[in-house]
């Protein structure tokens, strides 16, 4: 029996270990799901938002529990963990109040002598396929809204985090979910794939790599099943001449640096107007250099280690391969000791003189590095935030928010912000162009591709 190992990249020991599950497994749960799928889709709206919020107490009241297993397993410093806790609770709480008008039914324009509608109905067993970089906060987009719906759900979790699909199993079956109607599986690459082609599936919501998300789609290709694929980005930013500097530096050097880069939508590149460069630059680099690296189980450390050795040797050649084509690294990493070659310890870097030739300007990072360039104007910031084989979100910093819409609505990108970056508000669609995938999660056009419109043409008898 083959198992599953989360090295903790803490200290490089196994941190929690699983058996993979086996096919008679995986069937039982295929065939649980199903026999519970007529159940679940009977029980009214109330009693299912019901269960979820219970489920979400239940969650919330173990944060400390979860906070640490988060730490230890994918390197958060210990005071940043509970925040995780915090945004599911947000992210549930608000898809479980919108729900009622997510799911309403539709109603055109009154027709005389007919009943018209259109109603929304759940797909039957969606499979959630979540990473493990923030584990939570992307599973939930999927599980909750597709529970809510009527669906069945099993999850996945990457095999570096599994303790939050027994975490978020552990809260439904305390909330009182029936049995079948949420599950987990510990699977690896072969079974995720035959899974994803089980006739027993009706939808599958993967979040992850572009590398992953085309082997999904492969998978899922001789069938007529849906897919929502929440992929990378290389997220730009762009300092207006009008900006706020200080508010810039602070909110993008979080955007960049938070939970080490290693954010779908964290900031990987910065474009500066030509006469704040300088001023920006030099207040990046400051903050950053405040960072403290250092063991995420330590309470004064702010930046933790890369998930693995092996992302960290991945960002260092980035970086190396900028220097060498004649970038410049701002950052001396002797400010941060625990930085090591052959280790997740990775010190931030800010780099300059960087151009699209470089990898580190094109390939996503996923690290703790940004690039920053000086531009002439808007015209110039839109082509190079535009020239990206990605298209997850774009922010502009500015004071003019007339300006601030024109220039979004140029920009490649599921998401624009004004003066604001790397966060997922639930009010909004959760999108991305190009390489960044395609779907739709959270507000209420996240329910749609979880359900399926049947419509109701009903002709009233003649009087």
């Amino acid at each position: 029996m083959t198992r599953i190992q989360c090295i903790s990249p803490v200290d490089g020991r196994v941190y929690v270990e699983r058996a993979f599950a086996e096919n008679d497994e995986i069937q039982a749960a295929l065939d649980i799901a199903c026999l519970a799928k007529k159940t679940w889709r009977a029980t009214s709206l109330a009693e299912r938002k019901a269960l979820c919020n219970r489920a979400v107490d239940a969650f919330v009241a173990q944060t400390g529990t979860i906070a640490e297993e988060l730490t230890w397993q994918m390197g958060r410093p210990i005071t940043q963990s509970p925040g995780e806790v915090a945004g599911f609770e947000e992210r549930a709480r608000y898809l479980i109040d919108i729900s009622d008008m997510a799911l309403a039914d539709f109603r055109p324009l009154p027709k005389p002598g007919f009943n018209r509608f259109i109603r929304r109905e759940p797909l039957g067993v969606v499979f959630v396929i979540a990473p493990w970089n923030y584990p939570y906060l992307t599973a939930v987009n999927a599980v909750l809204p597709a529970l809510l719906a009527g669906n069945n759900v099993i999850l996945k979790h990457s095999a570096q985090t599994p303790l939050c699909a027994e975490r978020l199993m552990r809260a439904f079956t305390e909330a009182g979910l029936p049995a079948g109607v949420f599950q987990y599986l510990h699977l690896d690459h072969q079974s995720t794939e035959s899974l994803i082609q089980a006739q027993e599936i009706d939808f599958i919501a993967f979040t992850g790599s572009v590398a992953g998300g085309q082997v999904v789609q492969r998978m899922a290709a001789s069938r007529f099943v849906g897919v929502g694929l929440e992929l990378g980005g290389k997220d730009p930013a762009y300092v207006r001449h009008d900006a706020d500097l200080d508010a810039a530096v602070a909110t993008l050097t979080d955007g960049a640096f938070f939970n080490s880069g290693q954010s779908c939508c964290g900031i990987e590149r910065v474009y500066v107007a030509e006469h704040l460069f300088q001023g920006f630059v030099e207040g990046m680099v400051s903050e950053v250099k405040d960072y403290q690296l250092g063991r995420p189980d330590d309470p004064e450390t702010t930046l933790g280690p890369i998930v693995k050795t092996a992302a960290a040797d991945f960002v260092r050649a980035q970086i190396d391969q900028a220097v060498t084509a004649g970038a410049s690294a701002l950052v001396d990493p002797s400010y941060f000791p625990c930085d090591q070659a052959g280790t997740p310890y990775l010190a931030p870097q800010v780099l300059v003189g960087v151009n699209h030739e470089m990898r580190v300007m094109r390939e996503e990072s996923f690290g703790p590095v940004v690039g920053i360039m000086p531009v002439r104007d808007d015209m110039q910031a839109i082509e190079l935030m535009n020239d990206s084989a990605f298209g997850l979100t774009a922010s502009v910093f500015t004071q003019d928010e007339d300006a601030a819409i024109a220039i979004g609505g140029q920009l490649e990108a599921g998401t624009f912000f004004m003066n604001r970056c790397d966060y997922l508000d639930p009010a909004l669609a959760w999108t991305g162009m190009k390489n960044s995938g395609r779907g739709c999660s959270l507000s209420v056009l996240g329910f749609e591709q979880l359900t399926r419109p049947k419509s109701y043409h009903l002709k009233r008898a003649e009087p």
